[in-house]
């Protein structure tokens, strides 16, 4: 962690890189619905109501809040009522909701990243191997817990002929 991030900012910056890589694999899956889309959107949305609840926490140098406030608002019902439609099988609701609420996200991020004041263009700035080594660990634990979930999807479903044979009993 960068010494001049209180570790709310730096649990807040690490929830936000998680939500937009695992929303990107999420949006760039072909298959939806199955146990590995589940598992990834469990943490995806862990990783948002994250993202939303550490950013009320941080506010500008007066003290007060800004438009990012009000983006964390909207998006907190958006995820709400993104997870409700999963849960209820009204999947293009979900898919609306839940594309929307990356994409707003991924524009939160981007507006942040623009602003050279900010902790992470001033990094890139002043501390390029902190931020370099800060970006790597986020993807490379990301592409883990993906990786640990697509190969624990693998382990639990047969794999074919050969596997359906095996757990046939003989008789």
């Amino acid at each position: 962690m960068h010494p001049e991030w209180p570790v709310l900012i730096a649990v807040h910056a690490m929830a936000a890189a998680y939500s937009i890589l695992f929303g990107a694999f999420q949006l760039l899956r072909r298959t939806k619905g199955g146990a590995i889309h589940r598992v990834v959107g469990r943490i995806w949305v862990a990783a948002m109501y994250v993202v939303i609840l550490t950013s009320f926490g941080i506010r500008t140098l007066n003290g007060g809040f800004t438009w990012l406030h009000g983006l964390s608002v909207f998006t907190f019902f958006t995820v709400s009522i993104g997870l409700w439609a999963a849960r209820t099988a009204r999947i293009p609701a979900h898919r609306s909701y839940m594309a929307g609420s990356y994409f707003g996200v991924l524009g939160a991020f981007v507006g942040v990243v623009a602003v050279p004041d900010r902790r992470i263009p001033q990094m890139a700035v002043n501390d390029l191997p902190g931020l370099a080594l800060w970006a790597g660990c986020i993807l490379l634990t990301a592409g883990f817990a993906v990786a640990g979930t697509v190969l624990l999807g693998r382990a639990r479903r047969p794999n074919g002929p050969a596997a359906t044979k095996a757990s046939t009993p003989v008789v």
